[in-house]
């Protein structure tokens, strides 16, 4: 019953004094991060993308 006690006694302590000790805080950016321009990029991809699928369509309803 002693050696339960004291091991009880001991985690309660360690567990304690782990938890007390602070962390360094997480380091901040120094500025707001540039948003990425894909906007115009995106649009051509699309386009590109509906004209050859437009084009796949028209030789499937030829054939």
């Amino acid at each position: 019953m002693k050696t339960i006690l004291m091991f009880l006694f001991l985690t309660a302590v360690v567990s304690t004094s782990l938890s007390a000790q602070n962390a360094p805080p997480m380091p901040m950016f120094p500025s707001e991060p540039a948003a990425a321009p894909i906007d115009g990029g995106l649009g051509l991809l699309a386009a590109a993308g509906g004209a050859y699928a437009l084009r796949k369509l028209r030789q499937r309803n030829k054939s």
